[in-house]
């Protein structure tokens, strides 16, 4: 009874994790970014935390320990 409820946590978390990735913007890759010369401080990189794209970054990085927690428990049980 717990595995299946667990089960179904974990499917919508899922979901849910991947509907925030989806939602993110596309980040500007290429020479300029892995070289760094595209990492200009500017006042956008400076308050992106504050923004809707920093919440979703946020809730990314929370959803994922979440399910890397919940897919352990699940292999235990």
């Amino acid at each position: 009874m717990l595995y299946n409820i667990l089960a179904v946590i974990y499917i919508l978390a899922c979901a849910g994790l991947m509907t925030l990735i989806l939602l993110q913007k596309k980040r500007a890759g290429g020479i300029g970014s892995v070289a760094g010369m595209g990492n200009a401080d500017t006042y956008w990189d400076k308050n992106k935390s504050r923004s809707i794209e920093g919440a979703f970054e946020r809730w990314t990085k929370i959803g994922w320990i979440f399910i890397v927690v919940l897919s352990v428990v699940l292999s235990l049980i």
